[in-house]
């Protein structure tokens, strides 16, 4: 069972599940804007995804410079709740399988869950 964090309106995003529907699979579609994840699910996901926090921020989103999130002194623990409190700043798409996920960029990215 695949689980798509997605947003609709981004390319990757669509592209990245183009390939998982021309490869058979209906992943379990999150529309995480509407949907924000918790801080204990963005927790799993790092994990999954094995990459920091700050990994996961898009920084070109005015959340990101209107909260000062390029500080370095600000911990993981400080960005998840950022990305709770604002979800445009988390990368998409995130794909996941048990407990591995990839993030979708490229869109290619998801083909090593399948």
């Amino acid at each position: 069972m695949l689980t798509m964090y997605h947003n609709p309106r981004c390319s990757k995003s669509r592209q990245t599940l183009e390939i998982l529907q021309s490869k058979g699979q209906e992943p379990e579609i999150v529309l995480y804007l509407e949907n924000p994840p918790t801080t204990e699910t963005l927790k799993s996901l790092l994990a999954k995804l094995k990459i920091s926090a700050r990994d996961l921020l898009r920084k070109g989103e005015d959340a990101y410079k209107d909260n000062n999130l390029k500080n370095p002194a600000l911990s993981d623990e400080d960005l998840i709740i950022a990305m709770n409190q604002f979800p445009k700043l988390i990368e998409r798409p995130i794909v996941v399988k048990g407990d591995n996920a990839v993030l979708g960029r490229p869109p290619e990215n998801v083909l090593d869950l399948i």
